[in-house]
């Protein structure tokens, strides 16, 4: 994959199609598949043992990061998870809580820390990384709304309303339009390998808001078959993860599906964005 080959948004307009959305509980099967992953999971590289930050979804906690974090200590990461319990929207203890925490994993360890979100928890990460940047090695984001537009989020209605009642009665524009999320709203991106992965089945999180425009030497969406609730414990997700992991540090390319990844990818429905 040429890095001249532009990194742009997902041209999907509105909301999640109504189908995705009413069949997102299909995540639980996808994770009752996950055995069947096995010989792709055992063909994903290892790492080298550097320090991985994971931060959970809107309305998830560190438990929702389970298999995700197995996985990837199972592959030789330093994994660790956020520590602030359940993800109920952005708060303000979280503006110098997250950066801090980066700091002391980059401190303690000595290397710099790979940022995972899902969800909401991409989003987190990006505010993250953009607050200790020296101390950041890569970011990946899962299913995030990590482009903001003027006509505000482009989630269900069900999940708008669930923000409105736990995190903000303004819902999700409130913090959308607050003073830290200027880099998002004016969609900046970082300059730290950024890897934004999306799925056409997402019923929560619309592909247009999951994927940004950015630089092709540093940043690059990935399109990943699946639900929204079921990233995490996604057999192709969970390898795409760690090949992206396993890049060397300041040597970072764009993803190339190779080995039986390669096979998911022939069989994948084509997608310009793809």
């Amino acid at each position: 994959m040429p890095f001249s080959r532009k990194v742009i948004r997902h041209p999907h307009t509105g909301t999640p199609h109504v189908m995705h959305s009413l069949l997102e509980p299909r995540g639980l099967l996808e994770a009752a598949l996950l055995p069947a992953s096995l010989p792709l999971l055992m063909q994903a590289p290892r790492g080298d043992g550097h320090p991985v930050l994971l931060l959970p979804g809107f309305m998830a906690d560190e438990k929702s990061l389970f298999v995700l974090k197995a996985f990837l200590k199972r592959k030789g990461y330093d994994v660790h998870t956020w520590g602030f319990g359940r993800n109920l929207g952005f708060r303000s203890k979280h503006a110098s809580a997250l950066p801090q925490k980066i700091r002391y994993l980059h401190y303690t360890t000595g290397r710099k820390v790979s940022l995972v979100g899902w969800s909401l928890g991409g989003v987190f990460s990006l505010y993250g990384a953009e607050h200790a940047l020296e101390c950041v090695r890569s970011i990946i984001t899962l299913g995030s709304p990590v482009s903001m537009d003027a006509s505000g989020s482009q989630s269900p209605a069900a999940m708008k309303a669930l923000y409105r009642l736990v995190s903000h009665k303004m819902g999700s524009s409130a913090h959308a339009m607050a003073p830290r999320a200027k880099n998002l709203r004016e969609h900046r991106r970082l300059a730290v390998p950024t890897s934004c992965l999306y799925s056409l089945g997402d019923g929560v999180v619309p592909p247009q808001e999951a994927t940004i425009d950015g630089d092709p030497t540093l940043h690059e969406n990935i399109r990943v078959p699946g639900s929204h609730i079921g990233l995490g414990f996604n057999g192709v997700v969970l390898s795409v993860i760690a090949d992206r992991l396993a890049q060397p540090e300041g040597n970072w390319k764009p993803f190339v599906p190779t080995g039986l990844l390669a096979q998911v990818w022939r069989v994948l429905p084509t997608d310009k964005m793809a």
